[in-house]
């Protein structure tokens, strides 16, 4: 029998049996079919039994609910999508506040289901901490993005600079110059989360069967070993997942996040690093690094993996020394009082980055087919954003929610963006990768030349380039 609880930190905190439900019976008739129950599944059928519980809905899962990147991400709910900047350009200052609001209001939506369904997940909204911590090109870079988002109409209320004395009232890093801050984040227990979904849609009626992988699906059924289930409408929900379930690997890409925790650490290490309010950080390095202080006082601290040719996707998440050596070295970068400190668990997982390297939400209305994902690690809370537009393109309801320029009307999956074949996909990939990694590492050597920091940021930002 599986141990569940070695997925995440997240699975080994929960105080329930995690026992698989039962499995698919055999056939089924319903009117959604929803492949996957993590975030995007459970969020689409938790909006669609608000506003139609009439419905009858189906989620199948291969494992059980919370083994995928729900059950494994750094538990950051954000008001953000991956890309967003880029989605608005083209609409008119007024319509871009208006997609703004929406995306900010997303912890706050899902703060208040938490409250609504009485689901305990950690939720505490402090905000993001985007910070220049450990060279100066960080802070030149930040102000770049500030002037991005003024440039969008953003304002302070949004995304505030702090110079490195008020820094220090919420994070202490040593030597820090400063930071972005923004409201719109929450963080979370991610499997809490998922696992409290899943509860809270049972009991509005959806029938979830586990230990159920989709074989194959296409319009109107999804065929699994005991039997099919046919529906009106088949929502496959499966982002990091995709190469299980073709064509969607075409359009989306496995990519690894890994992370690590330590052990609990004391109240007096805490009065120096800071973090008192539940706030989320990352320092401004290409690499993405992303951390948290959880409830139980651990550091929570995880950085971007690796992509696997031919988009294979990776099972076994025990970490090995070099992915456990990089994540402590940028953590301590950050906080040298923890360089030595017990790392009591690492894990990682897989998600999906789509082509344009920005997330989609599809409606095929003449096959029945739903679609949200491509979120690219940042599918906390744009999985919420994603279910919610779903319900209402499945119910045909002319929303804000469906007139967003990331919603795509009358599209087939296959008309979605396609990433190169192999070679050039994971040679292309990894070479961005590397370059964002050389330049870290140049410019946190204060003896490199300044010839050096000025190639290993060109290179970088023209890697960068290829992911837009």
């Amino acid at each position: 029998m599986n141990d569940w609880r070695n997925i995440s930190l997240w699975m080994d905190q929960l105080d329930e049996p995690l026992t698989p439900r039962p499995s698919l019976p055999g056939d089924l008739q319903a009117d959604v079919a929803i492949i996957g129950a993590g975030y995007t599944g459970l969020w689409t059928a938790y909006y669609l039994k608000r506003q139609a519980p009439e419905l009858r809905i189906v989620i199948l899962e291969a494992k059980i609910a919370g083994f995928g990147a729900s059950g494994r991400n750094g538990g950051w709910l954000m008001g953000n999508l991956l890309g967003e900047d880029r989605l608005l350009a083209g609409l008119t200052a007024e319509a871009r506040r208006e997609s703004y609001d929406l995306l900010h209001g997303i912890p706050d939506e899902v703060g208040q289901v938490l409250q609504r369904e009485a689901i305990d997940c950690d939720y505490r909204k402090g905000g993001v901490l985007y910070c220049a911590a450990r060279y100066p090109e960080q802070e030149l870079r930040l102000r770049e993005y500030l002037r991005g988002y003024r440039d969008e109409g953003l304002n302070e209320d949004d995304y505030r600079w702090l110079p490195a004395e008020e820094l220090a009232q919420q994070l202490r890093i040593p030597g820090a110059y400063g930071a972005i801050h923004s409201p719109h984040c929450a963080t979370i227990q991610p499997a809490r989360l998922v696992r409290g979904l899943a509860r809270c849609v049972e009991a509005m009626g959806v029938s979830i069967y586990e230990s159920t992988p989709a074989l194959s699906w296409q319009a109107g059924s999804v065929r699994c070993e005991a039997g099919e289930v046919r529906a009106d409408w088949i929502v496959p929900a499966v982002e990091g997942y995709s190469p299980n379930l073709p064509p969607l690997g075409r359009h989306q890409i496995p990519v690894q996040s890994l992370i690590v925790a330590s052990e609990p650490l004391p109240a007096s290490t805490w009065a120096e690093i800071g973090l008192e309010r539940g706030q989320a950080f990352c320092e401004a390095s290409r690499q993405v690094t992303y951390g948290q202080r959880s409830l139980d006082d651990r550091l929570i601290f995880g950085a971007r993996g690796g992509y696997r040719f031919g988009s294979r996707l990776r099972s076994d998440f025990n970490l090995n020394d070099e992915e456990r050596g990089l994540r402590r070295y940028l953590f301590s970068e950050l906080f040298p009082q923890l360089r030595n400190v017990r790392i009591t668990h690492a894990w990682g997982g897989n998600l999906g980055m789509a082509r344009r390297f920005h997330p989609h939400m599809l409606c095929d209305r003449g096959n029945g087919i739903a679609l949200s994902g491509g979120y690219g690690g940042e599918g906390v809370g744009a999985s919420n954003l994603g279910g919610r537009t779903l319900a209402d393109l499945i119910l045909g309801n002319d929303s804000l929610l469906t007139r967003q320029p990331w919603v795509r009307h009358d599209t087939r999956v296959q008309d979605l963006p396609r990433w190169e074949p192999e070679p050039c996909r994971w040679l292309g990939y990894n070479a961005i990768i590397r370059s964002f990694v050389r330049e870290d590492k140049l410019l946190a050597d204060p003896s490199s030349r300044p010839w050096q920091r000025y190639m290993a940021q060109r290179i970088a930002s023209l890697m960068e380039g290829f992911m837009k």
